[in-house]
């Protein structure tokens, strides 16, 4: 039976998905288990068989636009895939896995906060990389392939982390990545990670079907019209999205109640805009700066 409430949520989750890459796991997996009271596990099985089907959606439309590095997809594959596979016998080795999931999600969500932080460091200072989309990616096979088998053991375990964590650390690894091919090489690259992760699940996890059912429905067209917006958006922008997401989903993951949370993320707006006034002034004094002598070349002629 169709939970039409379940799939409004699930479609405003999903736009997330498709305009940050991230967001599945950490938003939908929650929001399952705190406003329609489902249990852990079939939260879990669930939501990773909705995203191997919703990730595709998001992750064609990035492909279309070119905003995917394949190259860094590959890599991330080599680890994620197999080891989200195993992350579903670590589950069934710690009976429920509260412990581990409790473990995970703490580390997580510390992760997430720092990553906030990076970006708001990034936002204030400016990228000192110039047109970095004219650049080549010089792709670094060993950490890559070690970030995918860490982020592919920690999905398979909680559902959480093939956007939050994967992307946290391509913004460490890859920081010339613009926005847009950060989005749209996550969403790619969690194709194969999560449908690995949801095949587990299928097998030995608590698959339900009415669930995924309710959960489609609202997130294909919502990943869709997110990754679409994406794929246009001023990177600014996204990034701005990004910050704000990070800091929703580390909140929710370090057990933080939702009255603060809301009041968190409600303190955050204001902040972000003091932030944003301040890049105003960057451009001037750093990424533009060997412009402004130019333009102020002609000085007041000497007597």
């Amino acid at each position: 039976m169709i939970d039409f409430p379940l799939v409004a949520g699930s479609f405003l989750v999903a736009i997330v998905v498709g305009l940050t890459g991230m967001g599945g796991g950490a938003l939908m997996t929650p929001m399952m288990m705190l406003f329609f009271n489902v249990p852990p596990l079939a939260a879990v099985s669930s939501d990773l068989v909705t995203s191997a089907v919703m990730k595709p959606v998001g992750g064609m439309v990035h492909l279309r636009r070119g905003t995917v590095n394949l190259r860094l997809v590959a890599w991330l594959c080599v680890g994620s895939v197999p080891a989200a596979f195993c992350g579903v016998f670590l589950i069934r080795a710690f009976g429920e896995g509260a412990a581990v999931q409790g473990a995970v999600k703490s580390a997580l969500g510390v992760a997430l906060l720092l990553a906030v932080a990076g970006l708001v460091l990034k936002t204030l200072f400016g990228d000192r990389g110039g047109s970095v989309g004219a650049r080549e990616i010089s792709v670094r096979p060993v950490p890559t392939v070690l970030v995918g088998l860490v982020g592919g053991l920690v999905v398979g375990v909680s559902s959480v982390g093939s956007g939050s964590l994967i992307i946290v650390a391509l913004l460490a690894l890859y920081p010339v990545l613009r926005a847009n091919e950060l989005v749209g090489t996550d969403l790619v690259q969690a194709v194969p990670l999560v449908t690995s992760a949801a095949l587990g699940h299928l097998f030995f996890g608590d698959f339900r079907l009415d669930l995924t059912v309710s959960l489609l429905i609202g997130s294909i067209p919502g990943v869709y019209l997110g990754a679409r917006l994406s794929a246009w958006a001023p990177a600014g922008v996204i990034r701005a999205l990004l910050a704000y997401v990070l800091l929703a989903s580390a909140l929710k993951l370090l057990g933080v109640g939702n009255t603060a949370t809301l009041w968190i993320l409600a303190a955050a707006v204001p902040v972000g805009v003091l932030v944003w006034r301040l890049k105003g002034g960057a451009p001037a004094s750093r990424g533009n700066a060997d412009l402004v002598p130019a333009s102020r070349t002609p000085q007041p002629p000497a007597e």
